[in-house]
């Protein structure tokens, strides 16, 4: 199995909000956003497996600033951590209100873990990510923690 680094499958994807995305306040509905992040992180997810990917678990969605009509909002997505048939992606959200000049500003920030699947619909493996700076080894680390923790969450569910 090769192995793929981070910025082999990262993604920078901008959108323009419009009216029929928001609420009649002018802001943006959180669902919007969340199918925004959840959009660029498949694509993260589809470029390292280069197999049907498919989203597992969202964890720790955080709204910092919100997100009005006729803001660009900008995801950026990058691999954090892979197991043997999961990756998890963290997606950073800027918004920017294009009518000043002021920079973008973080609105939300989001973990999502994708599986990949083989012909069958069953998990098949990934291959591995090579980390290539400080930064990395560190979102590897934490990423890695929150896998655990998942795991053994879920081993305590059940019946």
């Amino acid at each position: 199995m090769t192995v793929k680094t981070v910025s082999h499958s990262q993604v920078i994807m901008s959108n323009f909000m419009l009216p029929h995305q928001a609420n009649p306040s002018g802001n943006v509905h959180g669902g919007e956003i969340m199918k925004l992040i959840d959009s660029a992180a498949g694509v993260v997810a589809l470029r390292h497996a280069r197999t049907n990917v498919v989203t597992a678990r969202v964890d720790e969605l955080k709204f910092i600033n919100p997100v009005r009509i006729g803001n660009v909002v900008t995801c950026y997505g990058k691999l954090t951590f892979v197991g043997r048939s999961s990756m998890e992606v963290s997606v950073t959200v800027t918004v920017e209100d294009v009518s000043v000049d002021e920079p973008a500003k973080i609105a939300l920030t989001a973990y999502l873990t994708f599986v990949s699947l083989d012909a069958h619909g069953k998990p098949q493996q990934v291959p591995g990510l090579e980390l290539t700076n400080e930064e990395e080894h560190r979102l590897f680390e934490a990423g890695k923690l929150r896998y655990l923790a998942y795991k053994e969450k879920k081993e305590h569910d059940l019946p």
